[in-house]
């Protein structure tokens, strides 16, 4: 059996069977699903809606104004609630869980989006279960997702996963609104995800949630873009996790259009051109165009330019020329401070390190 990294995103609606609170005993089934999983290889990841509804019921349903720092409160107030209850539910099969809470500003800044990666990423090496929401309580309109569906495929793409699972309150997605049309059919696969395709998502049916058909949608097209299957499922039986894991597919699956490299490489040439450059010896341009190396810090001869960490650069030859665009994993006062020197020298030259490349071969584009 081959490990895979899979990420679940859990609804509000899932979480509380459609009512005003939790359910625990519903929820129970889904980590001894996830157990099973985890027992057998596979890296899980959770998503987990659901902040604003634990918020309400531990607070007893107040009957508050509708307004931002309210929403914030109970999001406040409800993360803890609904955090302690994964934890005691994983503890019962012997799992850990760490909490991870993000913005969009996080994924949209590289150096918090690579730290976001590097924990996210120890996390799951040292068989912790992740369980990661959307920071309400912080959030404003303008560094918000704006909903987990979102949140979840760009979890995906943090955490390198082979497959993201949206569990919703419908099958899949149908060739009509099944709750309007008795013709309407689930449509089993969708190789890409066209504006045809687009046209037939729907809303949510609880209304609990922020998130509709339309939503995972457009979390399927931008994890599918990245190399990640995506399925859409009913999440009334938490069987269906396993059912999808083992490739006994229910639900909708949408396919992916390219390798997760290859989503990465797209990303970094679709950027903003590099200003700054690292200019590397004439073995560090062998070792990356012909050997498919990462770049390392001995092979580095200068530094031209001030950028931070995640910054995308140019990596040049002596003679000017730029043969690769690549993902900086050290500021350029880090770079050069180490450059010229052996990998294993960085944690003593800077006092830590964020690896033993300086750019990674994941993280780079060969242009000539």
């Amino acid at each position: 059996m081959n490990a895979k990294t899979i990420v679940v995103k859990f609804g509000t609606s899932m979480l509380t069977s459609g009512t005003k609170r939790l359910d625990p005993a519903h929820m129970i089934e889904v980590v001894r699903v996830l157990s099973v999983l985890a027992k057998k290889g596979h890296h899980i990841v959770v998503v987990s809606s659901g902040a604003v509804a634990a918020g309400r019921e531990v607070l007893g349903y107040p009957d508050l104004p509708r307004t931002i720092a309210n929403k914030q409160m109970l999001a406040s107030v409800g993360q803890t609630f609904l955090m302690n209850t994964w934890q005691k539910l994983f503890e019962i099969y012997g799992l850990h869980i760490g909490q991870i809470l993000l913005t969009r500003a996080d994924l949209e800044d590289r150096e918090r989006f690579l730290n976001a990666r590097d924990t996210l990423g120890a996390l799951i090496a040292n068989d912790i279960i992740p369980v990661i929401n959307e920071n309400d309580a912080v959030a404003t309109a303008e560094i918000k997702v704006g909903d987990n569906d979102n949140l979840s495929a760009r979890v995906a793409i943090l955490s390198d996963a082979d497959m993201l699972i949206l569990l919703t309150d419908q099958k899949g997605l149908y060739t009509a609104d099944p709750r309007s049309n008795p013709d309407a059919t689930l449509i089993r696969t969708v190789e890409k995800i066209t504006p045809e395709i687009k046209a037939l998502a729907g809303d949510s049916v609880s209304g609990l949630g922020t998130g509709g058909m339309a939503t995972k949608l457009q979390a399927a097209e931008i994890a599918t873009r990245s190399g990640i299957e995506v399925v859409i499922a009913s999440g009334d039986d938490p069987r269906i996790i396993e059912s999808i894991v083992d490739n006994n597919y229910v639900g909708t699956s949408f396919k992916p259009e390219s390798s997760p490299l290859e989503g990465r490489k797209a990303w970094i040439l679709s950027g903003p051109k590099p200003r700054c450059s690292i200019v590397v010896d004439a073995g560090a341009v062998r070792a990356l165009t012909a050997n498919g190396s990462s770049l390392l810090p001995k092979g580095i001869t200068r530094v031209e330019g001030d950028f931070l960490r995640g910054d995308v650069v140019n990596i040049s030859s002596a003679d000017g020329r730029v043969i690769a665009h690549g993902i900086s994993r050290y500021t350029s006062a880090e770079l050069n401070a180490i450059s010229g020197h052996k990998s294993e020298e960085i944690e003593n030259i800077l006092g830590y390190e964020h690896g033993q490349v300086a750019v990674h071969r994941d993280d780079l584009v060969i242009l000539e």
